[in-house]
């Protein structure tokens, strides 16, 4: 995928001022475009971005069943997104676990994992299936399961304005796909059942 073009967004940018009636040119709103188009590359940063080599390329860590451990959970992982409907920011936390088969990645690549999926137009369902896919086929767990606890600026400042509604997704494959282990982890990371 080619870099974000930072001068396209600009002009954009500046066409939709105009278009909603503003000078593009006027003081408080000249360098909007070019900020915009900065922030722009920076939620966008993971389009054409897949996940899954970052995961394979990661260490193996234990090759000892007895070192796998039954459940890896990684909770609280903070993320925002694009609602690619409307180009407003989603904000929210994301939580992932995963049983181990023959590998087991560092920790630190969930996170990183979560920020790639996240920085596109993304939809949160399917922000957390594609979590869960690059994991299943990076790692070949036994079971994956994602929740994502997000709020929506679309849902907040437009439309039916529910400031304080969140929405609840979850993702699941394999072993954590059944409702017991599901209720297993929600109690883990302390959601409840789903």
């Amino acid at each position: 995928m080619s870099p974000i073009d930072t001068a396209r967004i600009e002009a954009a940018v500046a066409e939709i001022i105009a278009a909603i009636g503003d000078d593009p040119a006027r003081p408080g709103l000249a360098t909007t475009p070019k900020r915009v188009a900065a922030s722009y590359a920076d939620f966008f940063a993971g389009v054409g971005v897949d996940p899954v080599p970052m995961l394979e390329d990661s260490a193996e860590m234990a090759t000892d069943p007895g070192e796998r451990g039954e459940l890896v959970v990684v909770r609280d992982i903070a993320l925002r997104s694009m609602c690619e409907h409307h180009l407003l920011p989603f904000t929210g936390i994301a939580h992932v676990a995963y049983v181990p088969d023959e590998r087991i990645i560092g920790l630190g690549r969930i996170p990183a994992l979560i920020e790639i999926v996240s920085a596109r137009p993304q939809l949160q369902e399917r922000l957390g299936e594609d979590v869960a896919a690059a994991l299943d086929a990076a790692v070949r767990p036994h079971g994956v399961l994602v929740v994502v606890d997000a709020r929506h600026g679309c849902v907040a400042a437009r439309g039916v304005r529910y400031a304080d509604s969140s929405t609840v997704t979850v993702a699941a494959r394999g072993t954590l796909a059944a409702p017991d282990q599901q209720a297993a982890v929600m109690a883990l990371i302390g959601r409840g059942a789903a």
